[in-house]
């Protein structure tokens, strides 16, 4: 008895455990989720933002919003790229290296250009933008050359496929239009029925159904036809 009870606590024990845990789970993968979105919608109007700085604003001003606006555009499209590459490519593992160390380097400039937007100083600003616009440009032109080259390999190995599936059609394809005489569909059949059209009327007869009586000559393909 004692050790029936023993059990059924050590079971009640396990069922709690497993409910906690699955609760701390799912709450952890909610907020992953909410934390997503919101980082989504922050990032949204921060670009929306930026866009409208970048058009509507000329000078210092204008100049910072489009450098970052550039830069934060080239990184999340590189970005998104090589993610979704690697699932299916994991030899794009060492270029997803490389963009986490470039992504640093992105990610100081962004903070750095945010900061310069609310300096009062636009003069000293001003000074600073040959060497702002340069860093921009490299960072981007590096991020857009690992996208760029891993587009081109995915371009190419689909490539390959499609050049090897045309191969393969177009052997199967003579294959099938090499027959002989004895392969082609129906040729059976079509004997014998050519020797049944030559038997004996008794047989025709049973095949076709015989005019009604007193039909004439022009009336037959109507009846038939009927």
């Amino acid at each position: 008895m004692e050790a029936a009870i023993t059990i059924l606590a050590l079971l009640f024990v396990a069922f709690v455990a497993l409910g906690v845990y699955l609760t701390v789970k799912a709450v952890g993968a909610a907020k992953r989720g909410m934390d997503r979105t919101i980082t989504q919608a922050r990032r949204t109007v921060e670009d929306t933002t930026l866009r409208a700085k970048s058009f509507g604003q000329t000078g210092v001003a204008g100049e910072l919003a489009q450098l970052r606006l550039s830069l934060r555009t080239s990184m999340r499209a590189t970005q998104d790229a090589l993610h979704a590459g690697v699932a299916e490519d994991p030899s794009l593992a060492e270029s997803v290296d490389l963009f986490r160390r470039l992504s640093a380097h992105g990610l100081e400039l962004d903070e750095e250009l945010k900061r310069l937007e609310r300096e009062p100083d636009r003069a000293t600003v001003a000074g600073l933008l040959p060497q702002l616009r340069e860093r921009t440009q490299r960072i981007t032109h590096s991020a857009d050359s690992l996208r760029w080259a891993a587009r081109d390999r995915a371009r190419q190995f689909a490539d390959g496929d499609l050049d090897a599936l045309n191969a393969q059609i177009d052997i199967e394809a003579g294959a099938l239009r090499h027959w002989t005489m004895d392969e082609r569909p129906g040729a059976a059949s079509g004997g014998e029925t050519t020797s049944r059209g030559r038997g004996a009327g008794a047989d025709a007869g049973a095949e076709w159904p015989a005019p009604p009586a007193g039909a004439g000559g022009g009336s037959t393909a109507d009846e038939s036809w009927g």
